[in-house]
C-alpha cells in the first residue's frame, strides 16, 4: 500500500486508533459504516503493509517519578558510531535517539528522576563527544501522532 492506496475509511481507522488504540472494533465499524470483521481485516492489512507498527500504552513519566525531561545534542564522530549505537540502545532513560544534521550528529530525548542522574549520564555521553543539554520546563504540545488528511 502506498499513501495514495489509502482511502478515506483507512484514514479514519488510522485516526481513531492513533487517538485510542483500545477503541472497540464495533465503534470504528459504526463510524466508517462497515462491519466489525471488515474493519478487522482492514486493520490487519494496515499492519501487514507497515502503516501500523504497534499498539502502545502511553505512560505518564511524572507519575512514574521522571521529573526531568531533557534534549541532549551530542557530537559523535562517524568512526565512534559503531560503539555508540549499542551503548545508547541499552540506556533505559533514552526515550529517543536521532541522527541529525547540524553542529551535532545526535539528538537524544531523555527522562530522569533527578538532575544528578542527568548529570551523571551526560558525563558518560561525553566519552563520545561534546554535548549541549536543554532541560525542559514545560511542554505546550505533547507528542500527538501523525496528522492525517
Amino acid at each position: 500500500m502506498k499513501r495514495n492506496e489509502l482511502d478515506h475509511i483507512d484514514y479514519e481507522i488510522l485516526k481513531m486508533l492513533q487517538k485510542n488504540a483500545r477503541v472497540p472494533l464495533k465503534e470504528i465499524a459504526e463510524r466508517v459504516y462497515l462491519s466489525s470483521p471488515a474493519v478487522s481485516a482492514r486493520i490487519d492489512t494496515l499492519m501487514k503493509k507497515g502503516y501500523i507498527e504497534g499498539f502502545h500504552a502511553q505512560i505518564n513519566p511524572q507519575v512514574m517519578g521522571y521529573h526531568i525531561k531533557a534534549f541532549i545534542n551530542l557530537e559523535v564522530t562517524p568512526q565512534d558510531k559503531k560503539q555508540f549505537y549499542p551503548f545508547i540502545k541499552e540506556c533505559k532513560n533514552v526515550v529517543e535517539c536521532n541522527c541529525v544534521t547540524g553542529d551535532y550528529s545526535m539528538l537524544l530525548e531523555v527522562l530522569f528522576h533527578s538532575t544528578a542522574e542527568l548529570d551523571q549520564f551526560i558525563g558518560e555521553l561525553q566519552e563520545y563527544g561534546r554535548t549541549n543539554t536543554l532541560i525542559v520546563f514545560s511542554t505546550s504540545v505533547e507528542h500527538r501522532g501523525l496528522i492525517m488528511g
